[in-house]
């Protein structure tokens, strides 16, 4: 039962984004040929303070290079043509607080027929 061991950092750079963490590490096959991890690390907070980060990762290899940087520059093109480069959702703001949408008990029951159990 043999462990595969994670392959030396070769290049790494870090993007920092709110609460999540992209790492970009070169690392060296066993044949001594590079291929490249991304991986995306979220931390989540407990309720008593504490926290944990839960990572995904990917591994990507030259032979895919080409048609990797190929779709990611069309999905990205396609968002940014179709939305704006603007960040529209106020989710990701620290200070975002979820609207409550309150019906008073007159609106939220004007749709029902007032039925006694009399009638039935």
């Amino acid at each position: 039962m043999s462990e595969r061991v994670e392959q030396e950092e070769i290049f790494s750079q870090v993007l920092r984004a709110g609460r999540r963490t992209y790492f970009f590490d070169v690392r060296s096959t066993k044949a001594d040929d590079y291929y490249l991890t991304v991986t995306e690390s979220k931390k989540f907070t407990h309720d008593d303070g504490s926290f944990h980060y839960q990572k995904h990762k990917i591994y990507l290899y030259k032979e895919d290079f080409s048609d990797f940087k190929e779709m990611l520059n069309k999905a990205t093109d396609f968002i940014v043509n179709e939305k704006g480069s603007e960040v529209i959702s106020e989710r990701h703001q620290k200070d975002y607080k979820k609207e409550e949408n309150v019906e008073t008990e007159a609106t939220s029951t004007e749709s029902f027929t007032d039925v006694s159990f009399d009638d039935i």
